[in-house]
């Protein structure tokens, strides 16, 4: 029965961490240490800089469908505001909406009831984007575009010629294979006179509550990277309080959701201004502006950056930044996630299937623990026969705690027993199987990948309760396997005769990844504890 506390000290302890990750997500007040300037300095600024038309929290009505232009890749649809040159529309043409459908999964959008769009323009004292002229109305050879058989890259450009005779050509340049889309401004001043203009992204979504719970708890909303923070969220209430106004070299501004990411990666080289506001309609919005720049007359100039809208594919994102990887938040056991992740990668890559995977993993975890595990049952046995002796240390010194822990330590000393034997290898664990359980949550990969049978999505719970349900038998099979001490108390044993049901109701909801991976887990624990048991029987301790 130690062994069924140690099991129950692994749930509680697992419970408390997802009750805090849980409150983490949505209560906890993010730090402040962020914000550079006051709220009313950065909205002053953000709204002299940004054309008002993109703060007030008004969904901008869509033109007909006929006037958006649409692109198509091998992974994106992609549709384009010319007023504005905005991405109003981006599906993933690989990942679907739901299982069984054949429409793809749509990250931006933008109809009656919600807006979640990636604007990019010019501002500055010659920027073609302004509060008081609004934004440029572009003109396009074309209202649709593909990307080509045989072709790698696809660029869709805009055009628009100020009054003072300049042309500006808004290019979205599209990569076979790739989530990313370069988006620049080439300009060529054929004025007299000197231009003087700043580049700027922003995502922009409304606030909805979030899908997260205790079991999933995933994080929808905003974060950023800048040269002092590599990686911060900050979420809508963060908004709601107060404006990010923060420069920095390079940095980054994106929307996060499970599974996927939108994101504007400004150059590296220049200095940015990573900005958000809220709008009094609830429309939540992150981005940056860039560096200003003067163009000499005579001279062209360009201005780029790169906006990410797709997976949270860990070599993407690290393609364009260093750090746009850490959108696939491991949390604080990112350290030993990372190396999990590489080795459920490697196996799925060679056995073709994420639930065999699963297991691989579960196995290697298992057996690389398999010393500790060891420890943990012959101290358990050893205290178990310590029993008898420990009951009749009471009997004989009655309430005298300090005779009593005397002889208790001199026993241990002499049968060579180390009494937090059992707990110790249990707690060395525990940073394993939460960073195994963020690796399993955090991979879109797993995202409607099929394992076998009535389980074709990993990422969801069991529809027929059938994995819980053997991972609830295979805890029972585990408690009789355990001798009940004499000394345990009856309100204990009832305690430990319930938790295999308590435990199967609890991961009723669990992802069918995670539950296989338990399930497994007590499988092998169950082989396991027959071969030590058996050795320790040859050497007669019971």
């Amino acid at each position: 029965m130690e062994s069924q506390r140690n099991i129950l000290l692994i749930g509680l302890l697992f419970v408390s961490f997802l009750m805090w990750q849980q409150w983490q997500t949505d209560k906890a007040p993010q730090p402040a240490a962020t914000q550079t300037v006051s709220q009313t300095n950065a909205a002053s600024q953000h709204s002299a800089d940004v054309p008002e038309a993109d703060i007030t929290g008004v969904p901008v009505e869509l033109p007909a469908t006929k006037n958006l232009i649409s692109v198509k890749t091998d992974q994106l649809e992609i549709k384009i505001n010319p007023i504005g040159g905005d991405i109003v529309y981006a599906a993933l043409v690989a990942h679907k909406r739901e299982i069984n459908s054949n429409d793809p999964f749509v990250i931006l959008e933008q109809h009656n009831d919600f807006t979640y769009i990636a604007q990019s323009g010019l501002i500055g004292r010659d920027g073609i984007d302004s509060s008081a002229n609004g934004r440029a109305t572009y003109s396009v050879q074309a209202n649709s575009y593909s990307l080509a058989d045989g072709k790698d890259t696809l660029t869709v450009p805009l055009t628009y010629t100020a009054n003072n005779g300049v042309t500006y050509v808004k290019n979205f340049t599209f990569t076979r294979g790739q989530y990313d889309v370069k988006v620049d401004y080439s300009i060529n001043n054929t004025s007299a006179a000197p231009l003087q203009v700043q580049m700027y992204g922003q995502i922009k979504q409304s606030v909805k509550e979030s899908e997260s719970s205790m079991m999933m708890p995933t994080y929808r909303g905003a974060a950023f990277s800048s040269q002092d923070t590599r990686y911060e969220k900050y979420n809508f209430d963060d908004m709601a309080e107060k404006n990010l106004n923060k420069v920095t070299l390079g940095g980054w501004a994106a929307m996060l959701q499970h599974y996927f990411v939108s994101a504007w990666v400004p150059p590296a080289t220049d200095s940015n201004t990573i900005f958000s506001s809220m709008s009094a309609g609830g429309l939540a919005n992150i981005g940056f502006r860039g560096a200003v720049y003067d163009i000499a007359p005579g001279t062209a100039k360009e201005i780029s950056s790169q906006f990410y809208v797709g997976p949270k594919n860990q070599k993407a994102l690290s393609a364009i930044s260093e750090t746009l990887n850490l959108v696939v938040d491991y949390g604080f056991l990112w350290w030993l996630a990372i190396p999990i992740h590489w080795l459920l990668m490697f196996y799925q890559s060679f056995v073709g299937n994420w639930g065999v995977a699963i297991i691989l993993i579960t196995l290697t975890v298992r057996g690389g623990l398999y010393p500790l595990t060891k420890k943990q049952y012959t101290s358990m046995a050893k205290m178990r026969n310590l029993q008898p002796k420990l009951a009749e240390m009471k009997e004989r010194f009655g309430d005298d705690r300090q005779k009593m822990g005397q002889a208790m330590m001199e026993l241990y000393k002499k049968e060579k027993v180390n009494p937090m034997g059992g707990c110790l290898p249990i707690l060395l664990q525990m940073p394993i199987f939460i960073a195994l359980y963020w690796v399993l949550l955090e991979s879109y990969e797993l995202r409607h990948a099929p394992f076998m049978l009535w389980i074709t999505d990993l990422s969801v719970q069991d529809p027929y309760y059938v994995l819980p349900l053997l991972m609830g038998l295979s805890m029972f099979l585990m408690q009789k396997m355990q001798p009940i001490a004499p000394t345990m108390d009856p309100m204990q044993v009832k305690m430990m005769q319930w938790m295999p049901v308590i435990f199967t109701v609890f991961f009723l909801w669990f992802p069918a990844g995670l539950v296989l991976y338990w399930l497994v887990g007590n499988l092998v624990a169950i082989t396991q504890q027959k071969i030590i048991y058996a050795g320790l029987e040859k050497n007669g301790i019971k």
